[in-house]
Order: structure tokens, then C-alpha cells, then sequence
């Protein structure tokens, strides 16, 4: 498995073909991912061909966007299946980071180890003090594709989205929960 080359290849497409108006989901987001998910799996002991598959699926996750927003996990998976052969991975090593980057689909929903990162790294910015940059980000992207209307209706959304959400490995809640608390809060007074 040729981790970094088979990142580095996605990250490329990603640059030249995605639509300028994800300003959040893009390869800087891929890359934030990887980088969250390689300090949660050091911190979950995660080594090996395990790592490897782990770092591959955070940087494929939102290669689907390429082919639009609705389901884009499934689109992740089809940019995995096509190009990763291309950089050493069997089929089963393929199927295997479809499996991790399809427990990203919300809401979240991780049947093992490596998908409990995943979505902890994708969820990552939710307790880190670039919270507010990130967010307003993905508020810039969410009023164009799904159509927001406003901050309010924003800080609204980010509430209820805070309040729902859980962050499942020790590394991540020792990390990022108590950030991610104080927005709720400081979100919260604000509407």
C-alpha cells in the first residue's frame, strides 16, 4: 500500500476538479482528516496495515464530492475501487477503507476500531480552536448547496448538531470534548 502516493494523487484531483464552492470540503479538509486521524490512532494504539488503511480512507472520505454532494460516501468508495490498484492495494485492502470511509455517512454510525476514528477525525474541528474558522467555512459552502439562509438559522443547526453529537474514542473525548463544549456554549448565547 502506497499510503502517502495514493493521498497525494486524490488530493491532486481533488484541487483541479472540485467546484470552488465547497470551502469547506475540499483537500484541506482531507488533509486535516488524515492528520486528526493519525494523532487519534497513535493515541489509540493503531499501527501497522491498520494505520495505513486508516490514513487511505481519510484521505479518499470526501473524494466523492467530485461527483456531487448527495451520497458522496458511496462516490468515495468509487474513487477508492478505481484508483488505489493503481498504487498496491488488493481488493480486500480496498474493501476494507470503504468500510471505514462509509462510517462517516451521517448520521455516524461506526461498527468498528478504525471507523470510531474515522468519524472522530472527520469531527475533529468540533473541539479545536479553529471551530469558528471551519464553521464558517462549511457555513459559506451550506449556503450555496443546501440552500441556508441565514446565521441564525446556522447557529441553530450547529446547537442542536453539538448537543447530538458524540465523540467515541478516549483519545478523541480526552482531546476535543471539553473544546467542543465550550462552543456549544458560547453558540448558545449567542441566539
Amino acid at each position: 500500500m502506497q499510503v502517502e502516493q495514493a493521498g497525494g494523487f486524490i488530493l491532486d484531483k481533488i484541487k483541479k476538479e472540485l467546484p470552488k464552492h465547497f470551502h469547506y470540503h475540499n483537500a484541506d479538509h482531507a488533509l486535516d482528516v488524515y492528520t486528526a486521524a493519525k494523532q487519534i490512532a497513535a493515541g489509540e494504539g493503531i499501527i501497522g496495515d491498520e494505520l495505513e488503511l486508516l490514513l487511505t480512507a481519510a484521505y479518499y472520505h470526501d473524494s466523492g464530492f467530485l461527483f456531487g454532494q448527495v451520497n458522496h460516501e458511496a462516490g468515495s468508495c468509487k474513487n477508492a475501487r478505481q484508483h488505489l490498484p493503481d498504487f498496491g492495494y488488493t481488493s480486500d485492502e480496498i474493501e476494507q477503507v470503504c468500510d471505514i470511509i462509509m462510517a462517516t455517512k451521517m448520521p455516524q454510525n461506526p461498527h468498528n476500531h478504525l471507523g470510531q476514528i474515522i468519524c472522530d477525525a472527520d469531527l475533529d474541528y468540533l473541539g479545536r480552536n479553529d471551530f469558528f474558522i471551519l464553521s464558517k467555512r462549511l457555513f459559506s459552502e451550506l449556503v450555496i448547496t443546501d440552500h441556508l439562509e441565514s446565521e441564525l438559522e446556522w447557529d441553530r443547526q450547529q446547537v442542536k448538531f453539538l448537543q447530538s453529537h458524540h465523540y467515541f474514542t478516549q483519545t478523541a473525548l480526552r482531546l476535543r470534548a471539553e473544546g467542543k463544549n465550550e462552543h456549544l456554549k458560547i453558540i448558545t448565547k449567542k441566539i
